[in-house]
């Protein structure tokens, strides 16, 4: 990691923080530490805030289906996980960390932005043990996972903030691996972009 921050040439990197409640946990400690050090070494952190995540529910592969938000609740936990992750990324200056929420592409999407990446992205996440295992369950769950797979993925991420912003780093924890080598691998072929990806200790 030390190499990489040394680079001369300053890059935009992310990382991903779900509201799925008011607070963020100490899980993202590690991550918020990392994009403080790039930003110290003069590189650009995104904080990607999820709210269309939040809205929507998030696949926890567990036996009982988590309770979707509405807007107003997530809306807030939004505000509060940034002022969270403000104390320890600098949002002043030249050039400032961003915050960003995929809420506000995620609503302006249009269908056939969606259909020309679903096929790449869910033969890839589809592919994966714990989808496969979460496919055998009631229907109604099913179509959460896919909404999220398909419309949400960490995969899809990556390639838009790419395309928005010149992302080219995502870090995230190691159970995080798959999403971030999907990601890289849709950008690639959307954008052709160079891409990588960083995965920190649980």
């Amino acid at each position: 990691m030390p190499s990489m921050m040394a680079v001369r040439e300053p890059r935009t990197l992310y990382c991903g923080f779900d509201p799925t409640a008011d607070s963020l946990h100490i899980g993202s400690l590690v991550p918020l530490l990392v994009l403080r050090r790039f930003q110290a070494a003069g590189h650009r952190p995104i904080a990607l805030v999820g709210g269309a995540t939040g809205l929507i529910g998030d696949p926890s592969f567990k036996a009982a289906e988590r309770q979707l938000n509405t807007p107003e609740v997530v809306a807030d936990w939004v505000a509060k996980i940034r002022e969270q992750v403000s104390q320890f990324i600098d949002f002043t200056g030249d050039d400032p960390a961003l915050v960003v929420n995929n809420l506000d592409w995620m609503a302006q999407s249009m269908c056939s932005t969606f259909c020309a990446t679903s096929e790449a992205l869910f033969g890839q996440q589809y592919d994966r043990q714990r989808i496969r295992s979460a496919a055998a369950r009631p229907r109604r769950r099913r179509h959460q996972l896919y909404r999220i797979q398909l419309h949400d993925s960490a995969v899809l991420r990556f390639a838009e903030l790419y395309h928005r912003h010149g992302c080219g780093l995502q870090i995230g924890g190691s159970d995080q691996w798959g999403n971030i080598t999907g990601g890289i691998d849709l950008t690639r072929r959307l954008h052709g972009g160079q891409v990588f990806g960083l995965t920190l200790p649980p």
